[in-house]
């Protein structure tokens, strides 16, 4: 008998269902491990893992006795896991490969085809609340009524899993359309970057003070061309900081997601935060900062010098 996490009560949600299947890594805890025959044995219950939001249900109907609640725990008995099963499977995703428990002992396992991104975002189908055998309001028993609530609880677990890992495949989708030629924008950049600098470090050497005039000149066309490359970068990194902020919940950091799209070099990228539709913090920014800096201190040396009035 496999004792679970109820679906009223405020910690994780999960139950199990039979069978041997592949394993995934994605689990929902289950109150007590799992042995090699799917069934609960006695060991000290560890931290329970994340919590999983259940889906809105329909209510007893007015006038229908009332049905007790899973409570905090339930059980589920081999019978009802089979019974379990064989009400969910036509409600599962075509994109589902497997069902098994946590082979590490706490909760289930699913395993599911690998997401492009550009599938319609999982979520329960309409087949499974209009389903006569799992609609709560369509039973008087509550024996009944508690199957179907811990189905439920199956349910639930199930696309939620699916939902984490689609969020993260159509995350990785959106950043392939949007990055485009960026790695070759990023490199015109620290070409003309490193330009500038070595025509700054010059006007520091005594060669410079013979040709003061032109060494500044070469400097300005240095500082106007790492300002058009950082303004072109920029045309791409908006579009990515934007992905980035649309797909926050994806649970995968900025530089994994890049990874994970094919760009790992995007680790020493200057994106900038989008928000909103709102783009700050970019190359061009930094590149009129760095600016800024040089045109001060060329300022007060000309000053200190005596080359200005």
């Amino acid at each position: 008998m496999v004792r679970a996490w109820s679906r009223g009560a405020a910690q994780p949600h999960s139950a199990c269902l039979p069978g041997r299947f592949p394993v995934s890594r994605t689990t929902v805890p289950l109150r007590v491990p799992l042995d090699d025959s799917g069934l609960a044995h006695k060991q000290p219950a560890a931290a329970a893992g994340p919590a999983v939001p259940r889906p809105r249900t329909p209510s007893t109907p007015q006038g229908a006795p009332a049905m007790s609640s899973l409570g905090r725990t339930f059980q589920i008995t081999p019978e009802e896991m089979r019974e379990i099963h064989a009400r969910l499977t036509p409600h599962f995703p075509p994109y589902l490969r497997a069902i098994e428990p946590n082979p590490h002992g706490w909760g289930l396992s699913f395993a599911f085809e690998p997401f492009t991104g550009r599938e319609p975002e999982p979520c329960t189908p309409r087949s499974f609340y209009n389903d006569p055998q799992l609609s709560f309001s369509e039973s008087n028993s509550e024996t009944e009524y508690l199957l179907r609530e811990k189905a439920g609880v199956v349910m639930s677990n199930l696309y939620e899993a699916a939902r984490e890992k689609w969020k993260k495949a159509a995350y990785v989708a959106d950043l392939r359309d949007v990055v485009k030629d960026a790695p070759h924008r990023w490199t015109r950049y620290v070409l003309a970057s490193q330009e500038l600098e070595e025509a700054y470090a010059y006007l520091r050497t005594s060669d410079a003070a013979t040709e003061w005039p032109a060494a500044i000149s070469r400097l300005v066309d240095a500082q106007d061309c790492v300002r058009a490359e950082a303004s072109a970068f920029d045309e791409r990194a908006a579009d990515i900081a934007d992905v980035h902020y649309r797909h926050l919940y994806a649970e995968l950091t900025h530089i994994e997601a890049l990874t994970r799209a094919g760009y790992p070099e995007a680790k020493d990228w200057h994106v900038g935060d989008g928000f909103g539709g709102h783009f700050t913090g970019g190359l061009t920014q930094k590149a009129d900062h760095q600016i800024k800096e040089q045109e001060a201190h060329l300022s007060r040396v000309s000053r200190l010098a005596g080359l200005t009035a």
